[in-house]
């Protein structure tokens, strides 16, 4: 038996969850094969930058993920397509970019990763179940990890078991808030609802903690902040082992470490 082990990071969410991904992979990148990190808040909360998308390859991400907010940088169109940059598959046809992306990792052995965006309370989007549904064949002999970018849970349970013995993984980001669900379905597939978020601990999903009040009991528009030099900062996602034989998801653990800033400014 050969064990592939493969981390997926929930939403970074600005400076604060960038800071919390390079601490954690500076511990532990070395101990992973493949490291895959939702990265459509990185950039102040909204999108992502080309500077990013750099960084986030030197510290050892091989795959990033988008979601709702993949266009909130307008400069996206302009280098989305050189580099391992996911935005959710089931955009309509034409759309720039790519939803999905297959790494072969040794001889018998390759894995996709793929991005899809839930419709419920969401943008209207190609329905996520008809498009793995219209893909699966391509990639079926693939170990297939999803990223389930969604809001509403009854519609992350659905689509999990209606993959569940076709993708090795469904892992939900978007809320944020992570669930206390992770476990392999009957068929085989690992499955969580959502994996949390890197980012300020006090905080609104990542956001100041008064502007996010202020916007519910003001009932006014209030630009989101990014909380800056927050006293704790976390990290949230899965880290998983595949047996690279029968394909099959052999142990599993979430993901969650807290770095705390001292006087010095620096977190540890």
């Amino acid at each position: 038996m050969s064990i592939f082990k493969i981390a997926f990071i929930g939403d970074v969410v600005g400076r604060p969850g960038r800071r919390a991904l390079y601490l954690w992979l500076q511990e532990n990148r070395k101990k992973i094969d493949l490291c895959i990190v939702n990265g459509e808040n990185a950039a102040a909360g909204f999108g992502i930058t080309e500077k990013i998308v750099k960084s986030f390859l030197a510290w050892g991400v091989d795959v990033i993920t988008m979601g709702n907010h993949t266009w909130d940088k307008k400069d996206i169109f302009e280098f989305l397509d050189r580099y391992p940059v996911l935005r959710p598959m089931n955009y309509p046809e034409g759309t720039p970019g790519k939803g999905f992306i297959s790494l072969k990792l040794d001889n018998n052995f390759s894995v996709t990763v793929l991005s899809l965006m839930g419709r419920v309370f969401m943008e209207c989007m190609d329905n996520p179940f008809e498009k793995f549904d219209s893909l699966y064949f391509e990639m079926k002999d693939n170990f297939i990890v999803v990223d389930f970018h969604a809001e509403a849970t009854s519609e992350k349970q659905a689509f999990s078991f209606h993959v569940d013995g076709r993708a090795g993984a469904v892992l939900g980001t978007h809320t944020h808030v992570r669930t206390d669900d992770l476990k392999v379905l009957s068929a085989g597939t690992l499955y969580m609802t959502d994996v949390g978020m890197c980012g300020a601990v006090e905080s609104v999903i990542g956001m100041d903690v008064k502007e996010s009040v202020k916007r519910f009991t003001k009932q006014l528009p209030v630009r989101f902040k990014i909380p800056e030099k927050p006293k704790e900062i976390q990290i949230s996602g899965v880290l998983f082992e595949v047996d690279t034989v029968n394909r099959k998801v052999e142990s599993f653990e979430k993901i969650k470490k807290v770095y705390i800033r001292g006087e010095d400014g620096n977190y540890s």
